[in-house]
Parts: structure tokens; C-alpha cells; sequence
């Protein structure tokens, strides 16, 4: 049982400046936190960083091989199932994990959960990272996971979960039945919210620098 990660990267960000190659205050740029993660996954055999532009080759740490993908998959179309469905030409395996840099904190005993209850447990084809959430939310000016007419405490309402970065597992067959990332039967993995931590805007990456600062001071997340 073969299992590859792959990061996709892009260095042409459009929100966010040069944000994967964003230094923190000890020098770590945003694309090294996941692959340190990734190297340190005990059920991850190769880990691919898949870019388009060469000079991402100098932020690469050690147990991280480079693979240059064509370069229309920087449009502005492509999505993620797209990069994927090139990727698994190229390299094979039996099981894929995707982790996006924009995931810094993501763990990888997290990493581990999501790849375990895809080789591991018959009930699910594939797994991610998620954070739970536990609070009113409303759309289109209606309440969406609460009755206002009975109002309840915040504990006591029905959790609603939002996808993380941090991880995608999933077999190579479900990607070739379904052409996406996730199957039928996934397992939801819960992070928490320092885990959850994504960085797609300016206040994010001031976000995720602060809380990496504070947490390096009192000795780590």
C-alpha cells in the first residue's frame, strides 16, 4: 500500500502577495509547515511539492522531491480536482493525500487520522480535515442550524463543519470513479481551531504570524 502526498502550489497569489513564500519571524516561509508535516507522517511514503515555477525548489526541505506541472493549471479555472487528475499520471500510488501550504499549523498525527480510516476502516472511501462549528449562522436572512422560536444555548446546537486545508485522503480508484477528492462515505477528521487556521487574505496571514509568534514564545502549538 503506496501512499504519496502532494502540495500544489502556486506563487502567483492574487490576494495575498508571495503568501507560500512568506517568511515568518525565524525565517519559516508558509509552503515549509506543511511539508514538515507531511515528512513527519508516519503512513506517508513520497511527498511532492507540484508547481509550475522552479524557483520553488529553494524552499524545500529535506525527504521533499519537486514535480513541475504545466503551467495552464495556474488559470484562474483550474481547481484543485484538476491539478489532481494530472498529478496521478504522473506519479502512482494506492492512496493520495493533498495538503495545501495555506494549512500552517496542520499536525501529522491529523495527516495520520485522515490516511488510517482510508487504509484502515472498511466504512469510509476517503477523509479530510475539518473544524467544527458551533454557533448561530443564518443565511438569506434565515436561521440555518437553530429555531429562533426556541432559542437554544450555543452548546446545544447541532455542529456544522467546515473544511480545513490541512489534509484530503483518499484511494487512487475513488478519484478515477468520481473525479474529485472526495467520495460517498467520508470521514470528517476534527481539528482544532489552531489546526483550522487557513491562510487566504492579508488578515490571515497577520492571524497565522501572531498566533505562530505567541505560541513559539510559550514553546509551540
Amino acid at each position: 500500500m503506496k501512499t504519496v502526498a502532494m502540495v500544489p502550489i502556486k506563487l502567483g497569489s492574487e490576494r495575498v502577495k508571495g503568501k507560500n513564500i512568506r517568511p515568518f519571524h525565524d525565517g519559516r516561509t508558509l509552503v515549509g509547515f506543511i511539508q514538515e508535516a507531511l515528512v513527519k507522517s508516519e503512513l506517508i511514503d513520497e511527498v511532492y511539492v507540484y508547481c509550475s515555477d522552479d524557483s520553488i525548489k529553494d524552499y524545500l526541505i529535506g525527504g521533499v522531491r519537486f514535480l513541475k506541472r504545466p503551467e495552464y493549471l495556474d488559470l484562474d479555472t483550474s481547481n484543485c480536482n484538476d491539478i489532481i487528475r494530472e498529478f496521478i499520471k504522473v506519479v502512482d500510488a494506492d492512496v493520495y493525500v493533498v495538503s495545501h501550504a495555506t494549512a500552517p499549523f496542520t499536525r501529522p498525527e491529523s495527516i495520520d487520522r485522515c490516511v488510517r480510516a482510508v487504509i484502515d476502516d472498511n466504512e469510509y472511501d476517503s477523509a479530510f480535515t475539518v473544524e467544527r462549528l458551533q454557533t448561530f449562522l443564518w443565511s438569506d436572512r434565515r436561521p440555518v442550524n437553530f429555531d429562533p422560536d426556541h432559542f437554544p444555548r450555543t452548546q446545544d446546537l447541532e455542529p456544522l463543519y467546515l473544511e480545513t486545508s490541512g489534509a484530503f485522503a483518499f484511494p487512487r480508484w475513488v478519484f478515477e470513479k468520481y473525479d474529485r477528492r472526495i467520495g460517498v462515505c467520508p470521514c470528517l477528521v476534527e481539528v482544532g481551531p489552531e489546526e483550522g487556521c487557513d491562510v487566504d487574505t492579508e488578515f490571515d496571514m497577520t492571524v497565522a504570524q501572531s498566533l505562530y509568534r505567541y505560541s513559539s514564545e510559550k514553546g509551540g502549538l
